[in-house]
């Protein structure tokens, strides 16, 4: 029974994670790759582990009591798991144990020198590196000590910073356990770390090294600055060589000690060009083995290089999948659509189903390539327009990437690029009444899909569905629509660059847009203050709903007084509006009909800072301000040379930004309306797969494409592994930061502002809504978790329509992600809010509590001391 504690490195591969920890299953498939050389050894199994906790009985109740604990509770942690770890380590190991040990150690050289390092279950993951979490000993030499550091390594699984890892990981401490990796010691000359990716853009075409002198322990605590190449297609096409003034070598009584390096040496590269480009052939190698890219510790021993680790780049962002090996650049759907958080597999393929472009999926994100637009150069000067106003950090992006000559091929005008957008709305008259018919007809459309998909279930409900799409795709890319959004968008456009030609004035439109009417967001926001009204003047009302936790609270409203009332009106406004939630282009995300208490906590916030009947009276002022704003500019431009023609076509073009500027939300409250339907059709389709005991529980149809959930219902037959697979995925997305720009190499082009015009310190943005506050910021990343008081600002990552319940509270607005005629931009405009978004990092760099600035009108933010 003694030989399954220890197995040669030869022995194992990647697929005995359980067996030898992530680390040793790694080295054991390194050391099969023909031409990469690891350093020989053996692993201690996991089964020698289990062996010693099970020789201390007390364990289990503090493993017990550990798992209670809070992750925060960071004083109860350091004291438990420092117990745990000297049980651990004060466990006499079991002779047989310690037999098979050094027996292993007399076939490898019982008095050379190793290092024993911890190789954990739960670590080098593809969704979970866990890098740094355990323990490594070099130079460690003898039986005695050797048998020692193993039981070091066994107990570091519980070091503090382990234990909360997991915590916050929600990994169970009992399902992780610690083998340990015993290998030959090597004196190398220089080591360091191999990306066989660019770990900071994402490039997988860019190889990075970090290089030092001595043993790799002195770049990996940070002690010295490495020496940085940069490979490109077998090239090293950039270095830094940094001056290293220290080294860890090993000392022959065993350990290792810092040591000063010569003064002559210290600017010398540790590695030729021709070793770093060598270093990355055998990278590649090692990244083709594994199937994705690796972060891999070398060594230079005598010339030839030694591998000690690899495991995989987990905060690389993924590409999307063309089958083909030509270069494409992708756009973010995510950017434009305000929801940069990861999507279902249900959600992507319903909007890649009913969107009016192909979209590729990549990191639970979508988005849309645009190569063949940006080589014809007429499609690529409308596409650079549009999204540079839209958002200039893609803009730029673009361009950074089109200054790679070679990325981008060039082809002549008539490609399939198609006309640059925007081109046909020109002729379309204002008129209010063309507005008014087309919102009929989307509510026509929506009842007839009502209606129809009543009686349909089974594989019927799906061919329903697929009609219904193409019907959702017509209503949306209905020609008339169009010119409407476009009007709308281009008068702003105009007014502001025109307006600042004739009189200097920055942002005009922000104001003359104030108060637009027909804008179903704006009017969701003064909505909720109407509901306020009805329940402001019922203490027991409001009382209970400072309590309340159940979603079936409404039915309870009734038995109090003045609940009714109550009652109907939050029902009322749900049956307008409960489509909508945040994120919610993703048809997974609950609604607020499905969760409403959501809205409490932005209702109560309502009730104690509004009067009655404020969303008239905003509404009424907002209108007053504009039409205020619109006498002066119209004055002022008479009084200009030509004035009355001035004057004459800003007019119309007011006119013309307030009959369809508020018509720019419609669609999107069309779509979120209709995919609340199919949603409703789909959950009752679930709900008879549970009942037939093919699922166990019904949300687990949003981690399947409804390609996929239309098979299922075929079939009853659902693959539990594959659900498996995708919400460990899912999971493992909300790390990712998804890239406004993407190219097919995997960079991640972030997009720059170019300017010069702000004060030091200050966070750049765009600007979106004119004027200029001062406020405390309210940092908040769930609206359900909103406590605003008058004056505060909101900074938030992104604000979807959802979010605009919260607009009619703040005096300013702050996000990471936005463009000008994003929603959370138009509905600033409308209720005159000063808003600056696309500041990137703006949750992070900005704290709740602070007070800042918000220039509305320049677009930057102010942090006060």
């Amino acid at each position: 029974m003694t030989e399954r504690y220890v197995l040669d490195l030869q022995e194992v591969d990647e697929t005995q994670v359980a067996v030898v920890g992530g680390k040793g299953a790694h080295l054991g498939g390194l050391s099969r790759i023909e031409g990469i050389r690891v350093p020989a050894g053996f692993c201690v199994t996991t089964d020698a582990f289990r062996r010693i906790m099970a020789e201390a009985p007390s364990l289990d109740d503090r493993l017990d009591q550990l798992s209670r604990l809070n992750p925060d509770d960071r004083e109860a942690i350091r004291t438990l798991s420092a117990q745990i770890r000297r049980t651990i380590e004060g466990i006499a190991i079991p002779d047989d144990l310690t037999a098979a040990i050094t027996r292993a150690l007399a076939r490898l050289g019982e008095q050379a020198a190793y290092a024993v390092r911890s190789s954990a279950t739960a670590e080098d993951l593809p969704t979970a590196s866990f890098a740094g979490q355990q323990d490594t000993y070099l130079n460690v030499a003898g039986p005695t000590a050797i048998l020692q550091h193993v039981s070091r390594c066994w107990a570091s699984l519980f070091t503090e910073r382990a234990v909360t890892y997991r915590q916050r990981n929600g990994i169970d401490h009992r399902t992780v356990h610690m083998a340990v990796v015993v290998q030959r010691m090597v004196f190398p000359h220089a080591s360091g770390i191999l990306f066989t990716a660019d770990p900071v853009t994402g490039n997988r075409k860019v190889a990075t090294v970090d290089a030092g002198f001595g043993l790799g322990e002195a770049l990996v605590s940070g002690l010295v600055n490495p020496d940085v190449f940069k490979v490109r297609h077998g090239e090293v096409v950039a270095k830094a060589i940094a001056a290293k003034q220290r080294a860890v070598h090993a000392l022959p009584t065993g350990g290792t000690q810092e040591v000063a390096i010569d003064s002559r040496r210290q600017e010398q590269p540790a590695l030729t060009d021709a070793q770093v480009v060598r270093l990355v052939q055998l990278g590649r190698r090692i990244e083709a083995h594994f199937g994705r890219p690796q972060d891999i510790e070398w060594c230079l021993v005598d010339d030839g290089f030694q591998i000690v680790q690899s495991r995989p780049i987990t905060t690389l962002f993924p590409i999307p999948e063309t089958g083909d090996q030509e270069n494409h650049v992708y756009v973010s759907v995510g950017h434009q659509q305000m929801m940069t958080d990861p999507m279902k597999p249900l959600g992507l393929s319903m909007w890649q189903l009913t969107a009016m472009v192909p979209m590729h999926a990549a990191g639970g994100r979508l988005f849309v390539d645009v190569t063949r637009r940006l080589a014809a150069p007429a499609s690529r000067a409308g596409l650079l327009d549009v999204m540079g106003r839209g958002d200039p950090l893609v803009r730029d992006a673009l361009e950074t990437v089109l200054d790679r000559d070679d990325f981008v091929p060039s082809l002549p005008d008539a490609g399939p690029g198609g006309p640059p957008t925007g081109g046909a709305s020109a002729t379309i008259e204002t008129d209010p009444a063309i507005v008014t018919e087309l919102i009929e007809r989307s509510q026509v459309s929506i009842a007839a899909l009502e209606r129809d998909i009543r009686t349909k279930t089974g594989p019927a409900l799906f061919e329903f569905l697929l009609e219904a799409f193409a019907e959702h795709k017509r209503v949306l890319s209905d020609p008339l629509s169009m010119q409407a959004i476009m009007a709308g968008m281009e008068a702003t456009w105009w007014l502001n660059d025109t307006l600042q030609e004739w009189l200097g004035e920055k942002n005009a439109a922000d104001t003359l847009t104030l108060s637009a009417p027909d804008n179903v967001t704006s009017e969701m926001g003064l909505a909720l203050l109407d509901v306020a009204d009805v329940i402001r003047p019922h203490s027991e009302v409001v009382a209970f709903l400072q309590g309340v936790e159940d979603e079936g609270f409404l039915d309870e409203l009734a038995k109090l007084a003045g609940g009714t009332e109550a009652r109907d009106a939050i029902e009322a406004y749900l049956d307008r509006y409960g489509m909508r939630c945040v994120g919610e282009i993703d048809i997974t995300r609950p609604r607020w009909r499905e969760r409403p208490t959501t809205l409490v906590p932005v209702l109560l916030d309502n009730v104690r800072n509004f009067e009655p009947g404020a969303a008239e009276r905003r509404f009424e002022q907002g209108r007053q301000k504009a039409q205020q704003k619109e006498q002066d500019v119209l004055s002022r431009l008479r009084a200009l040379p030509d004035g009355d023609r001035k004057a004459g076509e800003a007019k119309r073009m007011i006119d013309r930004v307030r009959t369809f500027i508020g018509y720019r939300e419609y669609p999107k409250y069309a779509i979120v309306s209709r995919y609340f339907v199919y949603k409703q059709a789909l959950l009752e389709e679930a709900e008879r797969l549970v009942q037939a005991g093919v699922l166990p529980q019904k949300e687990d149809i949003f981690y399947l494409t409804f390609q996929e959930l239309h098979d299922v219902v075929r079939s009853n037959q659902v693959d539990d592994r594959l659900v498996q697979q995708r919400k460990d995925a899912f999971r493992s997305y909300h790390a990712l930061t998804p890239p406004r720009v993407l190219t097919s190499d995997g960079e991640a082009v972030t997009g720059a502002y170019r300017r010069d015009d702000v004060p030091a310190g200050a966070l750049i943005g765009l600007p979106v809504s004119a004027g200029t506050i001062e406020g405390r910021a309210r940092v908040i990343l769930d609206i359900a978790e909103a406590d605003l008081e008058a004056g505060d600002i909101l900074v938030t990552t992104f604000t979807d329509p959802s979010w605009s319940p919260l607009f009619v509270a703040v005096a300013g607005l702050v996000t990471e992600v936005g463009g000008l005629m994003t929603h959370g931009a138009v509905i600033a405009r409308e209720y005159g809010l000063p808003a600056v978004v696309g500041v990137e990092r703006a949750t992070r760099l900005i704290r709740d509590g602070q007070r800042i600035r918000v220039h509305g009108t320049d677009g930057y933010v102010e942090i006060l001391p």
